[in-house]
Formats: structure tokens, sequence, C-alpha cells
């Protein structure tokens, strides 16, 4: 962003008014200046300060969407070039490849796998976005075919693949509403091309060989009121891909280059027929910088390394990531089965649930919500202690619940005992586990025997 927050604040009315989310006018400007507010959250402001802030509170890399509702898939809007400066914005969207040559039972196989591919992961569920649907064959009917067949599948958008522009602007007005991405104008098609997407409302692909070539297409559709773009610099080598996306983060953020300051769109699909070696080219762009990654195939042992990686690189490094605070049942549990405890950072839940499951003894995990800090950290800040673990206990119910009134606390916070006996009550017993979670395979199976 071109202006400081000082900057900005000269230019908000100052009241004060909270209206926009934050305390303070001095407040909403520093978290405009950092990419975490829109300026259109502010009610009061003059058209003199929209007018001078617009430029500067736009972000370098145009923000897009593709879809509509739950299933949007968000692209652009990034403010920096390294996740510790201070966070990505949206993540890297991944599409399955579909072509209107393949039979229908690998079309049918691949629709349903989409479906299956899902995992929950610290209250989230973590999948694939997008279909890419290309046409090979040039026959509208079969290409209208594949979408409609692949259109009712939960939680999918398009991208819309051909060399015909009226073959896209047919499937187009098939997801009349859902805002498929069209792909692509070339220095060939460009002028239909623009004018398709105008008319439909949908963002548009680019495509031409040269960082140059691409940025007098973006120019030209941009003079064509044609701005919601995703690039792609048309490299199928990793190398060359590999330094286009980078070149493609850095112009617009360090050079204020505005002709390539929009999403990026890769292919890894088209730059090997080895599944491992494309998962990893895939991770290589997840990391450096595509907006959408498109992929042969989704499979389960390479989707869900790319999906937790996404997760890792796309998640706010200055939050941690958290567990939702609540009774977590492992394994077919009973009245009699014991209850541990630990805190709600993800990765302890990870561990200690995973141990859990090892050891193959059915228990409860109750997580208590500490804000995400570690077990010891929580307990020296005060946030892991007796009358809140007693508290969450009460809170969940469990006494009324469960019969078993044994609760097992960690190691490392054995001097809370005595406090969460006196908030639960004699009735209940406080047994001290071990200090590392590794260690919590055989301790309960000890207590089993």
């Amino acid at each position: 962003m071109a202006l400081s927050g000082i900057q900005i604040y000269k230019f908000l009315p100052k009241t004060n008014c909270k209206e926009c989310g934050v305390p303070t006018c001095l407040a909403f400007a520093m978290a405009l200046a950092g990419g975490k507010a829109e300026l259109a959250k502010c009610p009061y402001i003059s058209d003199e300060g929209k007018a001078a802030l617009s430029e500067a509170s736009t972000p370098p890399i145009r923000a897009l969407a593709i879809g509509a509702g739950d299933s949007q898939v968000k692209l652009g809007g990034e403010t920096v070039l390294f996740r510790h400066e201070k966070t990505f914005v949206n993540k890297t969207g991944l599409a399955m490849l579909l072509t209107d040559e393949m039979d229908n039972a690998e079309i049918d196989a691949r629709l349903a796998r989409f479906g299956e591919l899902q995992y929950d992961r610290i209250g989230l569920t973590l999948k694939g976005d997008l279909f890419a649907v290309k046409s090979l064959s040039g026959d509208k009917d079969k290409f209208l075919g594949l979408i409609n067949k692949a259109k009712d599948v939960a939680g999918a958008e398009f991208v819309l693949m051909a060399d015909s522009v009226d073959l896209l602007k047919a499937d187009a007005e098939a997801l009349a509403g859902r805002k498929p991405l069209l792909y692509a104008a070339t220095a060939d098609n460009v002028d239909e091309m623009g004018a398709l997407a105008k008319e439909t409302g949908c963002p548009l692909a680019v495509k031409a060989d040269g960082l140059d070539n691409v940025a007098a297409l973006t120019e030209k559709l941009v003079g064509m009121d044609v701005k919601d773009l995703v690039i792609d610099t048309g490299s199928r080598e990793i190398k060359q891909a590999f330094s286009d996306q980078i070149a493609f983060r850095r112009g617009p953020l360090l050079k204020k280059y505005k002709p390539w300051g929009y999403p990026t769109i890769a292919f890894p699909c088209e730059m090997t027929d080895d599944p491992i070696k494309e998962a990893l080219y895939a991770g290589t762009f997840i990391a450096k910088y595509a907006g959408i990654l498109v992929l042969s195939n989704f499979y389960g042992e390479t989707l869900f390394p790319l999906l937790l990686q996404r997760l890792n690189i796309y998640t706010d490094p200055q939050r941690p990531m958290v567990t939702e605070p609540m009774v977590y049942e492992i394994g077919a549990v009973t009245d009699d089965s014991p209850m541990l405890v630990t805190c709600n950072f993800a990765l302890s839940y990870f561990i200690v649930s995973g141990e859990i499951e090892a050891s193959r003894i059915p228990a409860r995990l109750l997580v208590v919500d500490t804000e995400g800090l570690s077990v010891l950290t929580a307990w020296a800040a005060g946030k892991f202690a007796g009358d809140l673990i007693g508290m969450a206990v009460k809170k969940a119910g469990i006494p009324d619940q469960f019969k078993n009134r044994k609760i097992i606390i960690p190691g490392v916070s054995a001097i809370i005992s005595g406090e969460l006996e006196e908030e639960l009550g004699t009735d209940w017993e406080v047994l001290i586990g071990p200090r590392e979670a590794a260690n919590i395979t055989p301790f309960l199976k000890e207590m089993s025997n």
C-alpha cells in the first residue's frame, strides 16, 4: 500500500464512530495500511477522501472471485511477498481436469472422487475447489453435456477451457450466475474474448508467451473495461514457469507494475505425466505464488499433502492454529471410558488424539480453550488452570452425561490437580498423566489392565 496509516488517517472523518468495526479512526487507518480492512467500511468518509484513498487501498494484485455462494473461489488481493511479513490472503484454488473426450465411466469416477476426497482438520474441511473442463473435441453438445453433468457436484466451481469463443459462450450460459473462469484470451481472439467476459460478467484468463506479451493483453482488456483477469504465462517447463510466478508477484508489489497485477493460473498437469512429479510441481506453485493449479486428477496420496501445505501457508502466522474447545470421542467410548484434558493448540490436539488412537483404548478428550497456547505456555499464562478446566467440564455437561469420574491432566501441569479437585468436587478423581504425549499410549494401556 502506497500510504502509511498516519497518511491515511488525515483523510478519515475522525469521528471514532466504531461503525467500521474498530474502535477508532486511527485504528481503522492502520488496518487499511496493512491491507486488513476495506475503505468501503467507513460510512462517513468524504468523496474527496475516497478519491484520495481509493488507489492506496487497492491491493497491488487485483482481487476477484470465481463462482458464487459458499464454494466461491477468491483469488488475488495479495500485498506481501512472504507470509511472515503479514499473511497471504486468498489460498490457491486446486482444480481437477475434465475433458469431453473422457468416457462416461472415467468422468463419473472423477466426479465421485472430487466429492469423496475431503478431510476434516481443526474444524476446517480441506478439499479441492474447481473443475477445469476442457473441450478437446470441439463438439458443442459433448462439452455442454459434460458441464451439465459436473455442475451438480457440491462445492465445485469451474474453469471453462475451449478454443472456440462460441463454445465458451454456450457453457457460460449453462452456468449462468456461477461466474466460471473463461480460458483463455490470446493475441488472436482478445477482442472476442474481452467482449464475452464483459457480456457474461465472468472473469477471464489471459494467455501469452512471455511477460511483455501478457502485459500487452492485460492493458488492452483493461481498456475494454475487462478487469477481472487471471494470467497464464504459457510456460509449461517448471523452471520458467516458476520464474514467471515470482515475476508476477514481485512486479506489482515492488515495482507497482499494474499490467502484471493479477492472480495467475498454472498447469502442472501439462508439465509431466508422472503423478508424483506433478504433485511436487503443484507444491512449488502453492508456495510461489499460483492463484489456481490445474491437476490431471485428484489422488488422496497427493491431494492431502497439497491441502495441508496450502493450509499451513495460508494460515495467518500471527494467529495460532486452534481446535474447537469441546469433548472429542475417540473410539467406541462407553460410560467407563477415561477422559483426558489438553489445550486447543491444534498441534497439541493432533498429537494427543493420535496417541489415544494408537493405544486403541476408547477415550474422551476434553479440549480447553487456551487461546491457542500450548499446555505449558497456557499454564504459565494462567489459561490452563484448575478452575478453568473445571468450568469447561461443567460447561460441556460432562457430570450429567458420563458415569466415569476420572479425569487425566498432563503431567507438566500436575500442580493444578488440587485446584481442579476442589473445583469438581469429591466424587471426581484427578489423575496425573505422562509429561510427554509419546507416553500416553502405554499409560492408557496400563490403566485398562
